[in-house]
């Protein structure tokens, strides 16, 4: 199945705070959470000047799988899953079971959801990245299972805290 086919089965089946994985041919995986409508959360690039912009299509270039990431500048959006950029060989899927969690209330996810919405964050592989984002929504807990060395299914406790600072901001 070809990567717009996957889309349109994700987009027909997908539910409000299902997992979505971006598996890239080198082992990564971006992560969002779906949103109905056709559109996921995720981290993405955070708005910028042309300098920055002409900077990050340099490092696309040289890093086609992470080159948007390398700037550490990072913005919780909403978009089309058809329009989230993909290193060619890209596979997407709803991926609700790897996490070893149960996930939360609909009513808590979209709480999350809203107050991190828009939010610009310093992305860190290791401290706070898209999966821990995605899994925070889904879960209230921040777990990311693709760092090497790195215990499956722990909760990033750091990650967590950032999240909830933020919704607790919004939703005291």
């Amino acid at each position: 199945m070809d990567y717009k086919q996957q889309v349109s089965e994700v987009v027909s089946t997908a539910q409000f705070g299902d997992l979505i994985e971006f598996s890239y041919p080198i082992g990564y995986s971006h992560w969002g959470i779906y949103d109905e409508d056709g559109y996921i959360i995720h981290f993405a690039v955070a708005d910028e000047g042309e300098l920055k912009k002409r900077l990050r299509q340099s490092l696309q270039t040289m890093f086609p799988v992470c080159g948007d990431l390398l700037l550490g500048e990072t913005q919780i959006r909403r978009q089309l899953l058809s329009e989230v950029n993909v290193p060619t060989g890209a596979q997407v899927m709803i991926s609700n079971n790897r996490h070893a969690r149960t996930s939360s209330l609909i009513a808590e996810m979209r709480q999350r959801r809203d107050a991190l919405l828009h939010k610009e964050l310093n992305y860190n592989l290791f401290a706070l990245n898209c999966e821990h984002f995605a899994t925070f929504i889904r879960y209230g807990q921040a777990v990311c299972n693709q760092i090497p060395g790195r215990s499956k299914n722990t909760e990033c406790e750091s990650a967590t805290k950032v999240f909830q600072d933020i919704v607790h901001e919004v939703w005291p």
